[in-house]
C-alpha cells in the first residue's frame, strides 16, 4: 500500500472515532451531570529522503466541555447542584473521584453517597453523614449542611489543578492526576440537579458531517485500489 493509502486509513480510524465519541454524547443528552467530549486530532509529520514529507493525522486525544448544564428544579432534599467551576468530590473503592453528578441519598448509617453508593466527602476528605431523622436539612451556598440550623458538616467541593488534564472514568466521574483544590467560583444550590450540557443538535450535524467524511475516504481508497490494480493488470499483460 502507498502512503496515500496509510494517510487515509489513519483518517479513518480518527473519523471512527470521533463517531463513537458523538454517539455516546447523544446517548447521554439526559444524564445528569454529564460532560460532553470531543476529539483533537493531532498531525504527525516525517521527512521523507528524496521527497515531500509525510503527514499523517490522528484523532486520539480527548476534549471535554466545562460548559455549565442547566438546571433542573427537583425539590429534593438530597439533590444538589452546582453552579460555576467546581466539582462534588466522592470515594471510590478506585481512589477518589471528582463529579457533578449531585443525585444523593443517605444509607442506612447515615452516610450520604452517590447513586452508586459511593461515600460523598467533606471538606477534610473524610465521609459526610446527615444526621437522619433530626429534622429539616438545609445547605449553604459554600456546601455547608445544618440541620435545623445547626451545622453538620461541609461538602468537599473541588476545582483541578489542571482542568485540561482530567482523566474521564466515565460519563460522570473524573479523576484529577494532579491534584485539586477549593473551588473559589462555585455555589452549592440544594433541590436542583445539573443536566448534561451536550447540545444534541449540535451532536446530530457533526455526526452528519463525520459520516460524509468517512464516506469520502472510503470512496478514495476504493478508487486507489482500483488504480492499482489496473495498474499491476496492465504491467503484467505488458510482460
Amino acid at each position: 500500500m502507498e502512503s496515500t493509502g496509510y494517510i487515509t486509513i489513519t483518517r479513518q480510524r480518527g473519523l471512527q472515532r470521533e463517531m463513537q465519541v458523538l454517539a455516546n454524547n447523544i446517548a447521554n443528552a439526559a444524564t445528569t451531570g454529564f460532560r460532553a467530549e470531543g476529539m483533537i486530532f493531532s498531525e504527525y509529520v516525517k521527512p521523507v529522503t528524496g521527497g515531500p514529507s509525510l503527514s499523517m493525522g490522528q484523532g486520539n486525544v480527548g476534549r471535554t466541555s466545562f460548559e455549565q448544564g442547566g438546571m433542573r428544579q427537583t425539590a429534593g432534599t438530597f439533590d444538589f447542584a452546582i453552579e460555576g467551576d467546581g466539582y462534588f468530590l466522592v470515594q471510590t473503592p478506585r481512589g477518589e473521584r471528582l463529579t457533578r453528578a449531585g443525585a444523593f441519598s443517605p444509607d442506612a448509617t447515615g452516610q450520604l453517597v452517590t447513586y452508586d453508593g459511593y461515600p460523598v466527602l467533606d471538606a477534610g476528605r473524610a465521609p459526610l453523614f446527615v444526621p437522619t431523622g433530626a429534622g429539616e436539612l438545609a445547605v449553604s451556598s459554600d456546601g455547608t449542611l445544618s440541620v435545623d440550623g445547626a451545622p453538620v458538616g461541609q461538602m468537599a467541593i473541588v476545582a483541578p489543578l489542571a482542568p485540561l488534564n482530567l482523566i474521564r472514568e466515565d460519563g460522570v466521574m473524573f479523576i484529577a492526576e494532579e491534584g485539586d483544590a477549593p473551588a473559589e467560583n462555585a455555589r452549592v444550590m440544594q433541590g436542583f440537579l445539573e443536566g448534561s450540557n451536550v447540545n444534541s443538535l449540535n451532536e446530530l450535524a457533526r455526526m452528519i458531517d463525520v459520516q460524509r467524511a468517512y464516506e469520502m475516504g472510503q470512496s478514495f481508497l476504493k478508487t486507489e485500489d482500483e488504480r492499482i490494480r489496473s495498474a499491476v493488470k496492465t504491467l503484467t499483460q505488458s510482460q
